[in-house]
């Protein structure tokens, strides 16, 4: 088991930054993907990003809307893993969610545990 808690999510206007944490627990954190999604009202939950594990580096993956304005990384001596966010838009609105899975995927039904997200609102 793997046990996800976020943090960092609260009201910015936009233009504004904000750095949403996940911190894990459980099972070995440095050798699973850390994604971010998101779910906005009335929408389905979307891949934001994506941070896997190899044995000499990580490998990072973007959704396009945040491509540039998003940064993931992961810290696997505090067992955390970061979403740093910059240039923020109202569209950016919504709950974001820590997810870990075994394997890098981009797809939020491959991955096994969730954390219970965090809001992010951006005002205008």
């Amino acid at each position: 088991q793997v046990q996800l808690v976020e943090s960092g999510g609260r009201l910015v206007q936009a233009g504004g930054s904000l750095r949403l944490s996940c911190a894990a627990s459980g099972r070995t954190f440095s050798r699973f993907t850390m994604g971010w999604f998101r779910r906005a009202p009335g929408k389905e939950r979307e891949f934001v990003a994506a941070i896997s594990w190899t044995w000499s580096s990580n490998t990072t993956y973007y959704a396009d809307s945040v491509k540039g304005r998003f940064t993931i990384s992961r810290d696997n001596a505090k067992n955390t893993v970061y979403l740093q966010m910059s240039s923020l838009k109202p569209e950016d609105t919504a709950v974001y969610f820590c997810a870990a899975d075994s394997i890098a995927t981009m797809n939020p039904n491959e991955y096994d545990f969730w954390g219970q997200g965090t809001q992010v609102t951006v005002s205008s």
